[in-house]
């Protein structure tokens, strides 16, 4: 099977197993009918993982750290919706808590890894 190289980088595993994490709670918003906030997650979400594979395709170093600030800010975006989602109830606590942690991490590697390609 062809691998392509963003999957054998630990951001992108890390972004693709939170956004996993993130659909399961669009799935269950979608079936209490809150369809909009569904979908915001999902892009967002999406994102990061998605500009890490895209970055990675790149030819130049200086575009690939551009790509991955935007995977960075994506995680914001992904916090900022989670944590709208636990002030309405649709979150627990105790979820958000290990979300924003996971989403925290994911930034320090993204950054530790924009850094390492500056060099």
């Amino acid at each position: 099977m062809i691998k392509f190289r963003f999957q054998d980088l630990k951001i992108w595993q890390l972004a693709i197993q939170i956004a996993d994490e993130l659909f399961d709670i669009a799935d269950n918003l979608e079936k209490r009918r809150l369809y909009r906030f569904a979908e915001q997650l999902r892009g967002a979400a999406m994102s990061a993982p998605n500009n890490i594979a895209e970055g990675s395709g790149s030819s130049f170093k200086k575009e690939f750290v551009q790509f991955l600030n935007m995977a960075r800010r994506s995680t914001y975006e992904s916090a900022n919706i989670s944590i709208l989602l636990e002030k309405r109830g649709l979150v627990p606590t105790e979820y958000l808590a290990q979300l924003l942690d996971k989403l925290d991490h994911l930034c320090r590697q993204i950054t530790n890894f924009q850094t390492s390609l500056k060099k």
